[in-house]
């Protein structure tokens, strides 16, 4: 089973979507799948905003879900769901109640309205039409990752955030996929340093191929904790998806053990500045062996795989635009190692 694209789309049945506003300096990404997706999430920060999440738990009557949304604008962003929907529901999607079809859409959002974008939006925020029209761009295969979608505003400590995404292959049959908007209060890389934290994890050279720092440097001792504003202006969202078949239970677990990504990629992390969601998404696709196995090789995939989505969601951010009142971006602080990496 192939992980050819190093995206979260290599999990069959999966596609991305994202539109993102220049102007405004916000975006939103959706993915939906081709058919409904049992999901959980787990939640670490201290100061979430998030829709739907009742839906994914174990109490809830509803089984699966139809999309998931992630989103800048803070809780302005929560109305991107709604576009969402309405593209689903006119595509005849939905939980049936009856003759009624209810599209379920969990969602999670991150602050970034103070980046220099011009939030002057009148009555309506962009985000349901940004939703909308992110839903209707979805596809399978590859997408861009960077500065695109939910990472169009995000930030870090030191550096522009970004989308990322990457994919490995768990006991040589399931598919793992992550995805990543990086607006931590924290650094991926030490500190004022071009190294990423989740060096240990990289694959070729897909965040720069630098390795860690050398021992003894100033850079391998750079554990100087570096953070950004104020509490409520941060969040790392993510999603990590399988097409092992999954209980809401299995997948909560997935859940729970993907956020070890976060944490081997971000420092700090799970703050009480943070809003830090990962959701988990089954497809359903193949069963399992052995349940508690193959989740335990499941979980630590999409551990791996997560660290490296949110390396590379950083990595990949393109330089700022000229209204962007943030960090630089990876690219413009250290364009030899992006050149050289490129040219590898």
């Amino acid at each position: 089973m192939p992980v050819s694209h190093n995206l979260i789309t290599d999990v069959p049945g999966l596609k991305i979507g994202n539109a993102e506003n220049a102007t405004i300096c916000t975006g939103v990404t959706v993915l939906r799948g081709d058919n409904p997706m049992v999901a959980a999430a787990d939640v670490r920060g201290g100061g979430t905003g998030t829709r739907e999440l009742g839906a994914l738990g174990p109490a809830s009557v509803v089984e699966q879900v139809h999309a998931i949304v992630l989103s800048g604008g803070s809780a302005f962003g929560l109305s991107a769901a709604t576009g969402v929907q309405s593209w689903l529901a006119q595509q005849g999607i939905g939980f049936a109640v009856g003759t009624a079809r209810v599209p379920i859409v969990p969602q999670a959002i991150l602050f970034d309205l103070l980046n220099g974008g011009d939030k002057a939006w009148g009555k309506s925020p962009p985000y349901e039409q940004l939703g909308y029209e992110a839903c209707e761009a979805a596809s399978e295969g590859a997408f861009a990752i960077g500065s695109v979608g939910a990472g169009y505003g995000a930030t870090t400590a030191t550096l522009r955030g970004g989308l990322g995404s990457a994919s490995v292959l768990a006991r040589d049959k399931f598919v793992v996929g992550a995805l990543a908007a990086v607006n931590a209060v924290g650094s991926a890389t030490f500190a004022d340093t071009p190294y990423f934290w989740a060096n240990a994890f990289e694959r070729g050279s897909e965040f720069g191929g630098l390795g860690a720092p050398p021992v003894g440097t100033h850079a391998r001792q750079s554990g100087t904790m570096v953070i950004k504003g104020e509490p409520g202006e941060n969040t790392t969202l993510a999603v990590v998806a399988t097409n092992a078949r999954l209980t809401k239970t299995e997948a909560q677990r997935l859940a729970i053990m993907a956020q070890t990504g976060l944490g081997r990629a971000l420092y700090p992390v799970h703050t009480p500045l943070d809003g830090d969601v990962v959701f988990a998404v089954s497809t359903g696709e193949i069963p399992l062996d052995d349940p508690i196995i193959d989740l335990t090789h499941i979980g630590a995939a999409a551990s791996e795989a997560l660290a490296r989505a949110v390396a590379r969601g950083v990595y990949a951010a393109a330089p700022a635009p000229q209204v962007w009142d943030g960090p630089e971006a990876y690219a413009t602080r250290y364009p030899d190692i992006v050149k050289r990496a490129t040219s590898i």
